[in-house]
Order: C-alpha cells, then sequence, then structure tokens
C-alpha cells in the first residue's frame, strides 16, 4: 500500500470480511434492481490438506461504481458439501462482504479432511451462487499418489477469447497455477478487440484508480470459460507485470517513474478478485503429500530496478553486485529455507518470468532481456547453488509471461556454458495474449541455435501446459487450440515431455 497505515487498514479490513461471523438477524441491504449479484463467478485455491479459500464478489453492475452494491457491508452466507446436491453439508457459516472491498468475500475454511473433492456455494439475499467443486491436498505424510495440474498465463482480453480454459474445465485436473498477467492494464477498444463485442465507455480508458481496477478485473472474470475453470479445480495464482505496468520492477517503471499508488489500487484490485488467503505476502508453498512441494513466487514487488537497462540490453557487471535482487532477500531465504527442509520428491517453484538464459546475438554480442532472471544473474546463481547446496530432489520450474514455449535445461551457472544441468523449466503459452497473429516465433526464433539449453521452442500457438507428476516422472503436455477468435475453437496435444526423478532436463516424447 502507499503507507504502512494504509496497508494495516487494508489487511484489517480484508481480514474482518475472511472470518468475521454475522448473526443471524442481520438484515442485508438491496442490490442494485435486477441484476444477479454473482455476476463473476466463484472460485477456490491455496488448498492445504485441511482446507481451502473459497471466494466470490457480489456485483449485479460490475461496471458502475461500487458493482451496483449499496455502500454498507452485507452477510454472504456459504457452505461446503461432500456432493453437488449438498444433501450432505459439512461445514456452513456467514461472513461478511465489505464495501471497501468491493464486496468480495474470501473464506478460509478449515477443519475438512484431505485428499478429497468438495462442492461449494454462496447466497445472497435470494440469490444462490453456482456451485463450486474444490479439493484438498493429501495429508503431509502421504507419499506416491500422482498429481495432475495445469499452468497458465497471459489472458489479454481484447486480444481473444479463452476456449484454453473451457478445455480446461472439462478436464480431470487437481490444480490450476496462473503465473501472471491476468488482466492487462490497458484501456479496453470500443469494438472489443478479437472479441467484435461493443465495450463500455468507462472501459475505454486505461485503469487509474480503483474503482477502475475493479471494473477491469469484472470484465475478464465475466468470460464464462474462466468462470467454469476457476468453479471446477482449486487454483495457486500470482502476479506479472500487466496486473499494474508493464515490465515494472519494484514501485519504478522505466517510462511512469514512481507508480507507489497506481501499485497500491492495482494490488487491492487483485486481492479482491482472487481466491487467496490473507496474508502480508504472496509468496507461498503449497505440499502435495510427499509427492511435490509447489514454491509460488512474487518476482515484481520486490526485485530491483535492473542494473544493466530495462528490456532489452547488453549483460553489464551491475546484474552481479551483492545487492541486486530478483525476489527481496527475505523471499530469498523463505525459498532457501523451502528447500533445505523439503522432504518431497518433486520441487516446482512457478515463476512469473523465464529462469533460462536466452541470448539474444550469440559470439557476436551479449544481449539479453533484462526483464527476465537473465537481468539478474547473481540472483539466479544463487538460485542454482541452493538447489545444488541443499541436495533438492528433482527441481523444475514453470513459468509464465513469454507468450512463447520454452522447455530449458538449467544449468548451475550459465556464464559457463559446460556447468551441470541441474533443472527443468517450462515455459508455457499464453492463453490469448497476442492473438493469432505471428510474433514471436520470427523474432525468438534466429535465436534459438545460440542457445543450446533450450529443447523445444514455439512462438506462436496459445494454449497451456498440462502436467502430471508422479514418483518416477513428471510429463508435460502442450495443449493448444486452433484460434482465439472462437470460443469454441478445438483443442489439441501439440508436444509432450518428461523428466526422469534424478535426471534434470526434458526428453521430447
Amino acid at each position: 500500500m502507499t503507507s504502512s497505515l494504509a496497508r494495516r487498514r487494508f489487511l484489517a479490513l480484508a481480514g474482518a470480511a475472511a472470518v468475521a461471523q454475522v448473526p443471524a438477524h442481520s438484515a442485508a441491504a438491496s442490490p442494485k434492481p435486477g441484476g444477479y449479484p454473482f455476476s463473476l463467478g466463484v472460485a477456490s485455491g491455496d488448498p492445504s490438506s485441511t482446507g481451502v479459500v473459497l471466494w466470490t464478489r457480489l456485483a449485479p453492475e460490475p461496471f458502475d461504481v461500487g458493482g451496483g452494491m449499496p455502500r454498507v457491508k452485507v452477510p454472504v452466507e456459504w457452505q461446503v458439501a461432500t456432493d453437488e446436491r449438498f444433501r450432505r453439508i459439512v461445514a456452513h457459516g456467514s461472513a461478511w462482504a465489505l464495501p471497501e472491498l468491493a464486496h468480495s468475500v474470501h473464506v478460509e475454511v478449515n477443519g475438512l479432511a484431505p485428499d478429497r473433492e468438495w462442492f461449494y456455494r454462496f447466497r445472497y439475499r435470494n440469490d444462490i451462487s453456482p456451485v463450486g467443486r474444490t479439493r484438498t491436498t493429501p495429508a503431509l505424510y502421504k507419499s506416491g499418489g500422482a498429481l495432475a495440474f495445469a499452468f497458465a498465463s497471459c489472458q489479454d482480453w481484447a486480444s481473444g477469447y479463452y476456449p484454453s480454459y473451457r478445455h480446461m474445465a472439462d478436464d480431470d485436473l487437481d490444480l490450476v497455477v496462473h503465473l501472471g498477467d491476468y488482466v492487462y492494464e490497458g484501456g479496453i477498444p470500443a469494438d472489443g478487440g478479437y472479441r467484435k463485442t461493443s465495450t463500455p465507455d468507462v472501459l475505454r480508458k486505461a485503469p487509474q484508480d480503483l474503482e477502475r481496477w475493479r471494473m477491469q478485473y469484472a470484465l475478464f472474470k465475466s468470460d464464462l470459460d474462466l468462470q467454469a475453470a476457476h468453479a471446477r479445480f482449486p487454483w495457486l495464482v500470482t502476479w506479472d507485470d500487466h496486473e499494474v505496468k508493464n515490465d515494472y520492477a519494484g514501485t519504478q517503471q522505466e517510462h511512469a517513474g514512481d507508480i507507489t499508488e497506481l501499485r497500491a489500487a492495482a494490488y487491492q484490485a487483485w486481492y479482491e478478485h482472487q481466491p487467496v488467503r490473507l496474508r502480508s505476502h504472496i509468496y507461498r508453498r503449497m505440499r502435495w503429500g510427499r509427492l511435490a512441494q509447489l514454491d509460488i513466487l512474487d518476482g515484481r514487488q520486490y526485485r530491483s530496478v535492473p542494473p544493466c537497462g530495462w528490456g532489452e540490453a547488453d549483460a553489464c557487471t551491475g546484474g552481479y553486485a551483492p545487492d541486486v535482487t530478483m525476489l527481496g532477500f527475505p523471499q530469498e531465504k523463505w525459498l532457501f529455507d523451502g528447500f533445505a527442509a523439503s522432504a518431497a520428491r518433486w520441487n516446482i517453484v512457478g515463476s512469473n518470468v523465464m529462469v533460462g538464459r536466452l541470448d539474444h546475438d550469440g559470439a557476436s554480442g551479449n544481449r539479453l532481456w533484462h526483464d527476465a532472471w537473465d537481468g539478474y544473474p547473481a540472483a539466479r546463481k544463487r538460485l542454482t547453488d541452493a538447489w545444488v547446496n541443499h541436495r533438492v530432489s528433482n527441481p523444475v520450474v514453470v513459468t509464465g509471461d513469454w507468450h512463447s514455449t520454452f522447455v530449458n535445461d538449467i544449468h548451475r551457472d550459465f556464464d559457463r556454458p559446460g556447468s551441470p544441468v541441474v533443472a527443468t523449466e517450462f515455459v508455457g503459452t499464453s492463453i490469448s495474449s497476442n492473438g493469432d497473429g505471428e510474433v514471436y516465433g520470427p523474432y525468438y526464433g534466429p535465436m534459438i541455435k545460440y542457445n543450446p539449453h533450450i529443447k523445444f521452442f514455439d512462438g506462436d500457438r496459445r494454449g497451456y501446459f498440462r502436467c502430471t507428476v508422479r514418483n518416477d516422472q513428471m510429463t508435460a503436455d502442450l495443449q493448444i487450440v486452433s484460434t482465439v477468435s472462437r470460443r469454441d475453437a478445438p483443442e489439441s496435444t501439440y508436444a509432450s515431455f518428461v523428466v526422469e526423478s534424478g535426471r534434470p532436463g526434458a526428453i521430447k516424447r
């Protein structure tokens, strides 16, 4: 937030909304007539072996100031059941939806049995939400089994529909990991861009304040296929740059300068629209029994301003300065301590930007993209050293951001190409960003020959990765759609990879 006082006030409001029990006799204020309050759907996230976060937001008129709700707190009832007809309800309660938090609801349910599916719903006055399905993780001591998850990123509204989410919602997954660029910070074209739908006037200018950010999230979350994927699976989410401003670092952006105020509004709107637990930071850890540990990173909020230049620039010695950081040193310590303590067979890191090196010009120069880990080589070396020094079992990075697909071997030291391969990275393409155009294939394609650790590249297809983790191997299937100009575009598996336990590096199947 813009100050410690503002931050404390935000956290206090969020806490009240998440945990306060509502007296049974409380009266509910009336929303704007005629609007269904659950227009943005329902979601769950941050699952543990005993609980999960349930989310919704009351927004009968999502593009009005206040979402069509009165400026008073209102009670919302919630239920969790073992079946989707709610014949056996195992948990229930009420929570305040506060106007200060856009009448969003974050219920942190605890006391559930591990490793099973649950169904949930909300009620406000006489309206009942869609039914959501979620699940708890296996008990911490449980070995074996399997984890099926998808990871995705980059879903620009104006660039196209989200047919990938339609297919994802029909799958049998345990979890969805979203790695950022959930919304984009620009105004929406009058014709809706690829979608060719009329855009309300209020959405045509870029968000600058909290109310406008709320409308941006409401627009993106109004997509029915995105709603379906949220309602079907629990999600783990982090952010990247477009939730605030393109390529920002900490509180700075190359052209805008200090973006502290804009960032505070954007961060609050992000919380209001995501199924996340109340916490002082968004980096967090999920354990899937003893099979897998997932560490979800915040690679934006704490990073240093790139010392060698914004975007594409030559490498320089500044990137090796000991005080330059991608994650911030408290987050680094949390991550590395988690590596040291991990008993998991697979250790998966969710990164918003690419860890692997991407040399742009080979021996003729030293051109890199500094908005990724390439801009922070000393920080990357601390990460790879931590994997080695703590003898981390099967480290794998799943990454968003690039609107392209890369499968990378991660060397311990990219300044020494012959250094050992210590981890594997899968970089997913976008859900819709860049539309159907061929943009990054022609741009990045000629660079691949300079980067022998890049084992696969595709720059022009939209989709996501579907992964299955078992004791002996992890598989990753690149699921692509034929177009994002239609909601009903077909899906196919474009490429498949396997990582064998104990052998870093992916093999194309």
